[in-house]
This record gives C-alpha cells, sequence and structure tokens, in this order.
C-alpha cells in the first residue's frame, strides 16, 4: 500500500491544539494543498509533485483525517468548525516558518480553504477552491430532488450518532461509494490509493471526526457563512475556483455566480472529469495554480 507521496519528506506538526501530519518537498514559495472527502493529502500526489519542482509544496492531512489528530468534537460544533480547521492551517505554516502562503483546497478542503480566506487575509496570498461552494450557498441551494445526489451532507450532519453507527455497520461500502460514484476518469484512484483511503477513513475515530466535519458544515459553519454574505464580506486576494463539468445535468446552483459574489479577482475554470479534479485531471489543476500564483 503506498501511503506516501515519493520525494516528499514526513512530519508531525504543531498545529494549535492539535499536531498534523504533513508531507512536504520542494523550495521557494510556499503552497499549501488540502484534500477533501473521504481522502487524506494523497489526493494531491500528482500536483503537489508538480509544483515541488520551483515551491515548497505542503500537503498536511486536515484534523480528524488521516494520520493527524482526530479530537472528539464539543456539543458547540468548534471543534470541527471550519473556522477551527483553517485556524490549524495557518498556526501549522507559522510552525514551519510562513507567515503567509498560498492556499489550495479541493471539496472538504477547500471549506477550510475558503475559512481561511476571510479569517485570515494578511496570511493567504492566492486561493484556489475547486468543486465545493461556501456552506451557507450549498444548503440554500439544494431543494426538492436536486438533493438526493448530495444526500449524504443530511445523514452526516445528524445531531446524534445514528450516521456513525450506519458507517461503521460497513465502513468500507460507506466511503468506496463516494470514490467510485463521484469518478469519470478511469484508473483516477488506483487500487492501492483507494486502498490507503479506505484504511484511514475506517478508523472509528475518524467516522466520528468525519460526521464532526459534516455536521459543523450544517450548523456552525453556515451561521459563519450566512453571517459573512449578509455583511458583504469578500475574499481579498486573488481566487481561482474549478468545479466538474456537469454534463447534461442541471445544477441546483450557478458556480459562476456564486463565486463572483465571493471573490473581488476571481478567475474559474469548468473541468472535464467528476468531483476528484486533482486526481482526474492534475494537469488542468497544475496549469490553474500556476496561472494563479507565479
Amino acid at each position: 500500500m503506498r501511503n506516501r507521496i515519493a520525494g516528499f519528506t514526513y512530519d508531525r506538526v504543531p498545529a494549535g491544539a492539535v499536531s498534523l501530519n504533513v508531507a512536504m518537498a520542494g523550495s521557494g514559495t510556499p503552497v499549501v494543498l488540502l484534500h477533501g472527502f473521504p481522502q487524506t493529502h494523497l489526493a494531491w500526489r500528482h500536483v503537489a509533485t508538480d509544483l515541488a519542482r520551483d515551491h515548497q509544496v505542503i500537503c498536511p492531512d486536515l484534523r480528524g483525517y488521516g494520520d493527524s489528530d482526530k479530537p472528539a468534537d464539543d456539543p458547540n460544533g468548534d471543534t470541527y468548525s471550519k473556522r477551527t480547521m483553517a485556524a490549524d492551517i495557518v498556526e501549522l505554516m507559522r510552525s514551519l516558518g510562513h507567515s503567509r502562503f498560498a492556499l489550495a483546497g479541493h471539496d472538504r478542503g477547500g471549506l477550510v480553504a475558503f475559512r481561511a480566506g476571510l479569517d485570515h487575509p494578511q496570511a493567504i496570498s492566492h486561493l484556489a477552491i475547486l468543486d465545493v461552494l461556501p456552506a451557507a450557498e450549498l444548503w440554500a441551494a439544494l431543494h426538492g430532488t436536486a438533493g438526493i445526489f448530495a444526500f449524504h451532507l443530511y445523514l452526516l450532519a445528524q445531531p446524534n450518532d445514528l450516521a456513525e453507527r450506519l458507517i461503521q455497520a460497513d465502513p468500507d461500502l460507506f466511503f468506496g461509494h463516494f470514490l467510485d460514484g463521484w469518478t469519470k476518469m478511469p484508473d483516477a484512484i488506483p487500487a492501492d490509493i483507494r486502498t490507503a483511503y479506505l484504511a484511514a477513513a475506517r478508523d472509528p475515530a475518524a467516522i466520528h471526526a468525519v460526521c464532526a466535519d459534516y455536521r459543523a458544515s450544517a450548523f456552525i459553519d453556515n451561521v459563519h457563512d450566512e453571517s459573512d454574505r449578509r455583511s458583504g464580506r469578500r475574499l481579498a486576494m486573488p481566487v481561482a475556483a474549478l468545479w466538474q463539468d456537469p454534463g447534461e445535468v442541471v445544477l441546483p446552483f450557478d458556480p459562476l455566480a456564486i463565486w463572483t459574489r465571493w471573490a473581488q479577482d476571481l478567475r474559474t475554470a469548468t473541468v472535464a472529469c467528476g468531483h476528484f479534479l486533482p486526481e482526474e485531471r492534475p494537469e488542468i489543476v497544475v496549469d490553474a495554480l500556476r496561472d494563479l500564483i507565479d
């Protein structure tokens, strides 16, 4: 099983109240890459290797995922709020000696990156968000049968242990459903990487953390986003927003209109692939990131 990016060094780095598993390589201006669900930092393996030719690339496992700490959730949901997880990343980079860096996130990592851009604009030089919308925008858009494709958002957000108990009955079936069903490009997630994702996700502490992460997005993250939206708060740094081409499917939201409301300096791209852009079309993601930060 391959659970490391070739050529990267690994360390556990303090980040405030937690320690994160971090892969690092390269030198130059720093770029942080944040993975999504149900994955680990390995999701960025292709993109990270390319960027490390002329950047210092830092790929952490988010709190609750992979080999990073998985603290128990608190009743208010703060432990896995994107505000807390964004602060993790800023503290991680301070531990590594960086006060300012470029940040890219996919899926859950995109939500963390979005919150970091709003809460820590002095630290984020450039921001890229892949195939995700702010919590407030997504919840507002999902209604009727449009929510069927996102059933997991409702299940994982249940304010009790129902989701944990259901997932623990067959975690490989549950997490494998998304790894397989959200991928359009054959062999984008090879067997050894899939095995590594499932091994990390089936840990009971990871299952609890994933549910806490999604509960936060339905409750406290949504409150934070709604507050910022009402006040007209916007991302101050250059932003790239990429999302998958839905083909003939009509999306219940307009990603371009949404991101235009949040970003002052925006560039966008629609990518012909499934949900896992960094693995399905890494060359396009690399080009977009280099266009943004170089």
